[in-house]
């Protein structure tokens, strides 16, 4: 078993993903692994990287798969013992002149982006070592969209005792009232991308707090954060930041440093702790 620590960032064989491997290759003392769900296109990603000089490992990983999921964590554990540092960048958007049915939109949306994530957390938070750092990538858009959400909504999705099944419970509602054409009427907004990122950002809130109370001594920190808008194949050509600079923050909360105890279960953009 290797003692060197050990990075992975999910989806990450282009974009911000790419850009926070680069970063990490840079910067953190230890493996960085690249992961995608096609190892073709993963195995192009690595070979860019080390044609910069850089030295990122691969592993394949769809989060949409449990058994892919499954794979990566027995392969950390057996190798690493463990894992240092956790990146859920991988997610997924339709575009916005898609005409996907809204229906179908939030399904697939919820599956990959909140559904897959949190079964990535399932498996993989418990080998998060000592002083390890997890970042989920929200986006500011789940802001907007917990605005556009009922009072009532609002208000569970700010609760500071929310649990992780009734946050499924609440996703799974969202899918279901979307199918029935009636997610409105029911307080949510027409967003199927914002929910499935107000999801993540509380999931985080969650999971930071069940850390706290179950691994205090272990001095993990997990956030969530938004990127900024960033010229993506997901965000398009007109977006204000290069996948480089949508990196930074991700990067940023990845490496804090061992003796921080915070910025913890908090929504991070541009460095700085937002209100949710």
């Amino acid at each position: 078993m290797s003692n060197v620590p050990v990075a992975v960032v999910t989806g990450s064989n282009k974009g911000i993903g790419l850009a926070i491997v680069r970063a990490l290759c840079k910067q953190f003392q230890g493996d960085v692994y690249l992961t995608a769900r096609d190892p073709g296109r993963g195995q192009e990603a690595v070979a860019k990287l080390q044609e910069e000089g850089l030295r990122p490992l691969f592993h394949q990983l769809d989060i949409d798969d449990l058994q892919s999921i499954r794979a990566l964590r027995d392969f950390l554990k057996e190798k690493y013992g463990g894992l240092n540092v956790l990146v859920n960048n991988a997610g997924i958007a339709f575009k916005v002149q898609d005409t996907t049915p809204f229906a179908v939109q939030a399904e697939v949306t919820l599956k990959t982006n909140f559904f897959g994530i949190r079964n990535v957390c399932t498996e993989l938070l418990p080998l998060i070592k000592p002083y390890g750092r997890v970042v989920n990538v929200s986006s500011m858009v789940s802001c907007s969209a917990l605005k556009g959400c009922s009072q009532e909504l609002q208000q569970k999705f700010r609760s500071d005792t929310i649990t992780e099944d009734e946050l499924v419970q609440l996703m799974t509602k969202f899918v279901e009232d979307a199918k029935k054409g009636v997610h409105q009427k029911e307080g949510w907004p027409n967003t199927a991308y914002g929910v499935s990122k107000i999801g993540v950002t509380v999931l985080s809130r969650i999971q930071a707090r069940v850390l706290n109370e179950k691994r205090k001594g272990d001095h993990i920190l997990l956030n969530a954060c938004c990127p900024g808008w960033v010229r993506t194949d997901m965000a398009g050509p007109q977006a204000t930041k290069s996948p480089d600079e949508g990196a930074e923050t991700p990067v940023y909360l990845a490496l804090l440093p061992s003796n921080a105890d915070a910025p913890q279960g908090q929504f991070v953009s541009d460095k700085t702790v937002r209100t949710w």
